[in-house]
């Protein structure tokens, strides 16, 4: 059965932009106020489970979350859809436009709501010709996504469920910067290609350890560095990188 193409309700907010320095996003803070201005933000607030992206429709945008998170999926001809990466407010949702992608190659849908701003891909591609700090930003984070894509893809294939349920708890409050958010069992163990029998028995024993709170599909993070133990080394290789791409240009410290 052929997904469901649900119409985006990424809604416009009526209230100006943020001055440079005022962000929560990451990158836009990171830019001084004559790259804010050229990139004409609009404020947008994301609402929960609809489509940013979705596969082969048109990039119009680029969005840079300052609340909330997304996940990008991967669907199959079946219908069903494994995660591939997640955006918070060190993201830009939308860079591969920056290099020449017309049209989505996976779905990018809220999961956690919140707000940001939307900015015009054929504005950003002018930005991103300047050469200046908007190109080396963008180009870092699109080696961090390349970092987080190959490090879940080892991830996946090595480490047990209970370690990457771990990582995956950790990496999403990270990029929502909360400990509570609504998540059922079905969407988890989709997202991290289990079985819906292996995410209860491993979301019980994760409750019975104090690590977690989960009731009626909200998830409340007790004990976070109790997860790190729990979680495989690839937490902290992405999250890591994430921290640290605006420090690199060509991945060469500065």
């Amino acid at each position: 059965m052929e997904a469901q193409v649900l119409k985006s309700t990424v809604s416009p907010v009526l209230r100006p932009a943020a001055h440079a320095g005022t962000f929560k996003n990451a990158l836009l803070n990171a830019l001084d106020a004559g790259g804010i201005a050229r990139l004409q933000l609009h404020p947008v607030k994301f609402e929960l489970g609809h489509d940013i992206e979705y596969p082969e429709r048109l990039i119009e945008n680029l969005y840079f979350i300052e609340d909330g998170m997304a996940s990008m999926t991967t669907t199959f001809q079946d219908g069903s859809q494994v995660e591939v990466g997640m955006f918070g407010y060190k993201s830009v949702i939308g860079v591969s436009a920056l290099m020449g992608t017309k049209r989505s190659l996976n779905r990018v849908y809220t999961q956690i709501a919140g707000s940001g701003y939307s900015c015009p891909v054929e504005t950003a591609r002018r930005e991103f010709a300047l050469g200046g700090s908007f190109q080396r930003l963008a180009l870092g984070y699109v080696q961090a996504q390349l970092v987080q894509v190959i490090q879940l893809a080892g991830c996946n294939a090595t480490h047990n469920f209970e370690q990457r349920l771990a990582r995956w708890l950790l990496i999403c409050a990270d990029r929502a910067r909360c400990d509570t958010f609504k998540m059922s069992q079905d969407f988890l163990s989709g997202m991290l290609g289990s079985t819906r029998s292996t995410m209860s028995i491993t979301a019980a024993q994760f409750k019975q350890e104090n690590l977690i709170e989960y009731a009626r599909g909200t998830i409340h993070i007790l004990d976070k560095k109790g997860l790190e133990k729990r979680a495989c080394e690839c937490y902290c290789v992405v999250e890591d990188y994430l921290d640290n791409y605006m420090q690199y240009d060509g991945g060469i410290p500065a």
